[in-house]
């Protein structure tokens, strides 16, 4: 993987400065230590930082069809990239290199713009084509790879991350309040929102074609698309199941064991992870290093876990031992790099994983980020079974609030977290009179949030699984948590359980095999049978939550309590100063807790905001 940026003139007059291209490139130059170039010519121009995995020396990018006609730069890993050079090559295209994304070029050639549906892997690519003088880029179908955009002065601007696109000098600062108010309201921003005004995030699964007049196009190639009830009859045991899913899974692992370099794994203590660590060493019984974040917190280790499967497969294990102090150290770093407001501060955990690999002087790890999203491993969809059950159809006694849930999911009985229109009233009483004013303009609410065609008349566990990828993975654990924290120190995170077949299998499993009898992940349990320890395997799920903001103010840190300073809420303009008084006197009680996750902490939200204005030099109202 790598960071890519690039520009196009969409005015025709060659305006592109390479010096711009250069320090756009630089400002993420964490993302790839490896090698680092830019390239500019008449109206387009790319940079590239690569961190060279796959064809240490050939892999130099932009990346050429053979006439030079058409101009490739991709941050990501191509997986089935041999099946698909293998055919390139009987159709008589010269592939110069081993990369795996030389293949993008040459598909693009061979299928036009349709190619992108033979890939499976993790991407945001830009293909410059010269003869139609058109930019095509796009972003995989989970969203596992960003892609922000923007565009100034009829100038078309690109990068992996947002940092980059700050380095033009047009570009303006200021926070995106609708992107506030989803980070506020839901698990975290949804694309095509970020925290930046003006400045967007190319939404997982589509691709956006621009072309010299200027012309914006985005399309839709990729969707997690759950059939309808009645569509499929499951006619197939369970046993035809486990042995597909496990099938998929080996070969998803193996794709990701694709490397000239050595690849690690995480280990969370949990089934996940688990899974992916044995099915690692039962595809390659060599000897892999493993890393995990422990914590001086006995009730919060998952230590004894994740050592008992450490030893299972035989790993080189690492710990780093997370002490509550590292948040206070952390956190600024953290916002910097997720480019975002946070309601929680267990970045500060990943980053600090993502380091540790980085010290032992690694760059590739398999994560078991995903499962929970398809196989229903969240306490939500146990409450939806619950309620399915008793044959209820559960409406929040609000009329108000019942139109809410229709708005949003088109079913006034889908509860996903919270209730709105009781939410709106708290959010209303943290915000500052000037964003009350113009609270309709920028409740989130009022904006796209998901596709409610896709959500109508499934089942209720797909129905909560489509939400979770939409709301929860793609820009919030796949974006500010994975990526981000991860290439925060030049490490690259796979994801074996997000690979494209695999889901499009799971897609087909009967619900009731994912959660069964208010068992979670219940045919992920099947496949783990023999590969993993059973007191990992039976033991229930651990939803860890990391220290938050009534531990901070306990610490009395300076510079955390002058971000909540009453003039510095003043000046800001966003939230409520007298509001955040009364929460700081509240917060700071000694025997105050937070019922996290399901009590918002507020405060980490007013910080984080305060230090990405900060780190960003963004303006307040």
């Amino acid at each position: 993987m790598c960071g890519i940026v690039g520009m196009l003139d969409m005015n025709n007059k060659g305006r592109i400065n390479k010096n711009t291209i250069y320090n756009m490139a630089q400002k993420i130059r964490h993302r790839g230590t490896d090698e680092f170039d830019c390239f500019v010519t008449k109206n387009i121009g790319f940079g590239f930082t690569r961190l060279s995995v796959i064809d240490l020396e050939g892999g130099t990018q932009p990346i050429f069809n053979e006439d030079r006609s058409i101009a490739l730069i991709c941050n990501g890993e191509i997986y089935n990239y041999k099946e698909l050079c293998k055919d390139l090559r009987l159709r008589g295209h010269k592939l110069k290199t081993n990369c795996d994304v030389e293949c993008i070029v040459h598909l693009y050639e061979e299928y036009g713009v349709d190619f992108i549906n033979k890939l499976n892997g993790q991407f945001a690519f830009a293909i410059y084509d010269f003869k139609k003088e058109t930019l095509i880029c796009a972003r995989d179908y989970v969203g596992i790879a960003p892609f922000f955009y923007t565009v100034v002065d009829n100038m078309f601007i690109f990068a992996s991350e947002i940092k980059a696109i700050l380095e033009y000098p047009a570009v303006k600062r200021e926070i995106d309040l609708v992107g506030l108010d989803q980070v506020m309201t839901f698990p975290g921003l949804i694309s095509p929102r970020t925290m930046f005004k003006d400045i967007n995030s190319l939404k997982a699964g589509h691709y956006m074609i621009i072309n010299n007049s200027g012309n914006i196009k985005v399309n839709e190639y990729w969707d997690l698309v759950y059939p309808k009830i009645g569509e499929i009859e499951y006619v197939k045991d369970e046993s035809y199941y486990i042995e597909q899913l496990d099938d998929l899974l080996t070969r998803s692992v193996k794709y990701r064991l694709q490397a000239d370099v050595p690849v690690s794994f995480y280990l969370s203590g949990g089934l996940d992870s688990s899974i992916i660590a044995a099915k690692i060493n039962q595809i390659d019984s060599k000897r892999r290093h493993s890393f995990s974040i422990d914590f001086t917190d006995k009730e919060i280790s998952e230590s004894k876990y994740q050592r008992l499967m450490a030893q299972h497969v035989n790993s080189m294990h690492h710990e780093h031992l997370f002490k509550f102090s590292d948040i206070e150290k952390e956190l600024r770093k953290v916002v910097y790099h997720s480019e975002c407001a946070l309601k929680e501060t267990y970045n500060t955990a990943s980053i600090k994983l993502s380091n540790l690999v980085r010290e032992f002087g690694l760059k590739v790890v398999l994560t078991g980020e995903g499962a929970d999203e398809l196989f229903g491993g969240y306490i939500g969809y146990r409450f939806d079974k619950l309620k399915q059950m008793q044959g209820r159809q559960v409406t929040s006694n609000d009329s108000i609030e019942d139109r809410f849930r229709g708005d949003i999911w088109g079913d006034k009985t889908f509860l996903y977290e919270k209730d709105y229109f009781a939410f709106q009233q708290i959010k209303k009483g943290l915000y500052s009179d000037e964003i009350n004013n113009m609270y309709e303009d920028i409740n989130c609410l009022n904006h796209f949030i998901v596709n409610k065609e896709r959500l109508a008349n499934i089942d209720i566990l797909h129905k909560r699984s489509y939400v979770d990828f939409k709301l929860r993975m793609c820009d919030h654990l796949l974006s500010d948590h994975g990526d981000r924290m991860s290439f925060a120190n030049s490490v690259e995170a796979r994801y074996p359980f997000l690979d494209k077949d695999f889901i499009e299998f799971a897609i087909k499993i009967p619900p009731g095999l994912k959660l069964k009898e208010f068992e979670e992940k219940y045919i992920l349990k099947k496949i783990s049978e023999g590969l993993i320890p059973t007191e990992i395997s039976n033991r229930p799920k651990f939803a860890f939550t990391a220290p938050g903001s009534p531990q901070l103010l306990n610490q009395n840190i300076e510079w955390i309590n002058d971000l909540l300073s009453y003039d510095r809420i003043k000046k800001q303009g966003l939230f409520q100063p007298e509001k955040i008084e009364q929460l700081k006197s509240s917060y700071s009680k000694p025997d105050f807790r937070l019922n996290v996750p399901y009590d918002n902490d507020f405060l980490i939200l007013v910080i984080t905001v305060g230090i990405l204005m900060e780190e960003y030099n963004m303006k307040g109202l």
